[in-house]
């Protein structure tokens, strides 16, 4: 199979709380939007990849367990504590955790949709 591009499509009830979450959070930009009727996507660069969010999803902004959605979107970083700290000045609660096998932290969209933030040193590490 000759694949041309990888993408994630994430479905939310709070449409416009989740994009700006992503964009301001992140800095993913906005690659295109779409709105047809009720339906609105907005599909954004996510490393070489892309993240393309749609309406039509089920909200728990208090967290979704892993039984509600198993999927968990996950970003490396070089800093941990600068991500910390971006997050916490956007007014999310965010900690790091430490394990021997490296750092994460776990913070909810608005849509409580889990997601995870991973030292890429202790990524790389565990590549061999």
């Amino acid at each position: 199979m000759d694949i041309q591009r990888t993408g994630v499509i994430l479905n939310v009830e709070h449409f416009e709380d989740c994009v700006a979450f992503y964009r301001k959070a992140f800095d993913l930009p906005v690659l295109f939007e779409k709105t047809d009727g009720d339906f609105r996507l907005c599909c954004l660069a996510f490393g070489g990849a892309y993240l393309m969010i749609e309406t039509e999803g089920t909200a728990k902004p208090e967290g979704k367990t892993i039984a509600e959605n198993a999927a968990k979107l996950r970003f490396n970083v070089a800093d941990m504590e600068a991500a910390r700290d971006r997050l916490k000045g956007l007014g999310i609660d965010a900690e790091i955790e430490r394990t021997d096998w490296g750092e994460t932290m776990t913070i909810f969209d608005p849509d409580g949709n889990r997601v995870g933030i991973r030292d890429e040193a202790g990524f790389v590490e565990q590549m061999g």
